[in-house]
């Protein structure tokens, strides 16, 4: 009987969470907001905390000539979903096979698609904080827009906070414990030879 991969099962696991909790957050503070204005991005939907979250900051995006952000055309929520349960039910299923090789290509195909969404999201904040109207209310020179993609910015009176959200930080919590597990693998078979 075959072992089962446990670290693979529960790596694995950890992307279910990404249709119930934010894959990422934007939050965006400001003195004539005290209570700030929040952007939940998930594996299928962007949303606020609340119905207006996502109308107010669309409408002040408008002023400096930002695009209306609209999740029924982003493409990525769409495709995203099935790639997600395609790696879910994947993993599952070569944690019950226990071949090493087809989990350590697992975890790098995942991985991979990791990097890939956030070179895409990356591009997607440059998109939007680059192709301005020229015919906007507010114009700057010299300001960019592009909120950073981990870490806080303030861009005009805005300070804006962009980090995983929970579904981000269980995401990374079951590739890191797969990509310890082959790493260890790897070091104890070559003390064995």
């Amino acid at each position: 009987m075959k072992k089962i991969n446990y670290i693979l099962l529960f790596a694995a696991i950890m992307p279910i969470s990404l249709f119930f909790k934010p894959l990422w957050l934007i939050d965006f503070g400001a003195p004539q907001f005290p209570e700030g204005l929040q952007m939940r991005i998930f594996i299928d939907k962007v949303t606020g905390d609340d119905n207006y979250q996502l109308k107010s900051i669309n409408l002040l995006n408008h002023y400096i000539g930002m695009k209306n952000i609209e999740p029924d055309s982003i493409a990525e929520l769409k495709y995203m979903p099935g790639i997600n349960i395609f790696m879910i039910i994947t993993g599952f299923i070569l944690a019950f096979v226990g071949n090493k090789k087809l989990f350590v290509t697992w975890v790098i195909v995942f991985s991979l698609l990791g990097l890939i969404g956030m070179y895409d999201f990356y591009a997607w904040q440059t998109d939007y904080a680059t192709d301005l109207d020229p015919n906007a209310i507010i114009k700057t020179t010299g300001v960019s827009y592009q909120p950073p993609l981990i870490g806080s910015k303030t861009i005009l009176n805005f300070e804006v906070t962009s980090m995983p959200g929970i579904g981000g930080y269980f995401l990374f919590v079951g590739l890191t414990s797969a990509w310890v597990k082959i790493m260890y693998d790897y070091i104890k078979n070559r003390r064995k030879s």
